[in-house]
């Protein structure tokens, strides 16, 4: 009887027990499970991760920028007009290749790219004022193998034909370049500000040509340059200059103000002393002019003009000759030099260029 009481006693000990274990196996199969899961989804994990920063790392290695700035243009020259982008944000650009033109008084200077790569910013648009050293373009640095391959041409479509009536309205308008609107400025300046008068001349240009074809390829050879007419001129404009200085002056206020020449003998001029000019020199000749007056550059005081070079039939010592000739001129501002100053100058041009032995007196 206790036996059946011990066997009837144990059976809800053992109902429990064995809930217990069934709980218990449930709550670890799911925990072997997962982790006989976990490595893998961990790897998965590992390696969604690990791909964004190695691409983003390879980013940043690559992603070079490069910030390119308005270059130095000329003595005086500050500032200039952003003429013309050649290339557009996103476009690949190789090294030294142009991107983008500025247009100053004096000259055109083009802007390259100092290394390969995309330009991914623009810091000023076409016709901006920029300034030299503010920031132009910004590139990000790319190997050149990693340019694009060109896009085929588009076909050009055919420009329409104008009407009658359109042709007789059709006008073509364009902004003028800031080194016309600067050399308009100036040159109506001197207009409204000098005594402009012109004097003539004429110089016999045998001698010069035979010295030069003597000469010319020795001075190549030598110096690096050919040895042009321009060269001589200004050889001989220093020579008169020398015998008539109030040439080379100029008019501030009520005061005549010559350079100081010393300074260049003393080897003590600053860029400051080399900015502007003192004397001209125009040769309208190189385009087959015959005569000219050239006019003041502003403050200067006077301008020489070169003409072409033509056989004329001239009389030496009482016979009639075929010699090279050239029409030379002086505009000078009657302000400050009077007509025997200028004749004269023009006189001792006139001597260096037919007798260059006359400099070496």
């Amino acid at each position: 009887m206790l036996s059946a009481l011990s066997r009837r006693a144990a059976r809800p000990a053992a109902r429990l027990a064995t809930a217990a274990i069934a709980r218990s196996a449930a709550v670890s199969a799911p925990q072997v499970a997962a982790a006989a899961v976990a490595p893998r989804t961990l790897a998965v994990s590992a390696a969604r991760i690990a791909a964004p920063c190695f691409s983003a790392m390879s980013a940043r290695g690559y992603a070079d920028h490069v910030v390119v700035k308005v270059p130095q243009m000329a003595d005086s020259i500050s500032e200039g007009t952003l003429k013309t982008w050649h290339k557009k944000v996103g476009d690949f650009v190789r090294a030294d290749e142009e991107v983008a033109t500025i247009e100053t008084d004096k000259i055109d200077v083009a802007v390259n790219s100092p290394t390969s790569g995309v330009i991914v910013e623009h810091f000023a648009n076409e016709e901006d004022t920029v300034v030299v050293a503010a920031d132009l373009f910004k590139l990000e640095k790319k190997d050149a193998s990693e340019a694009p391959a060109p896009a085929p041409a588009a076909a050009a479509a055919p420009a329409p034909t104008p009407t009658p009536a359109l042709l007789l309205l059709l006008h073509l308008r364009e902004k003028m370049s800031r080194m016309r609107l600067r050399i308009a400025e100036r040159l109506k300046e001197s207009q409204n500000t000098a005594a402009s008068l012109t004097t003539f001349n004429e110089i016999d240009m045998s001698n010069l040509i035979e010295f030069r074809a003597k000469y010319k390829d020795q001075i190549l050879k030598e110096h690096g340059i050919k040895f042009g007419f321009m060269s001589a001129f200004i050889k001989a404009a220093a020579y008169g200059i020398k015998h008539v200085p109030v040439i080379n002056a100029r008019i501030e206020g009520n005061e005549t103000v010559y350079p100081n020449l010393s300074m260049c003998r003393d080897n003590k001029l600053s860029i400051e002393d080399m900015a502007g000019g003192t004397f001209t020199i125009s040769n309208g000749g190189v385009f087959g002019s015959m005569f000219g007056t050239p006019i003041i550059n502003m403050p200067q005081s006077a301008i020489l003009g070169m003409h072409a070079v033509k056989e004329r039939a001239v009389v030496v010592n009482g016979k009639i000759e075929v010699r090279p000739v050239m029409y030379v001129c002086l505009t000078y501002d009657h302000r400050l030099i009077d007509g025997r100053e200028a004749t004269t100058f023009l006189m001792k041009v006139k001597e260096a260029i037919e007798d260059p032995r006359r400099m070496l007196l």
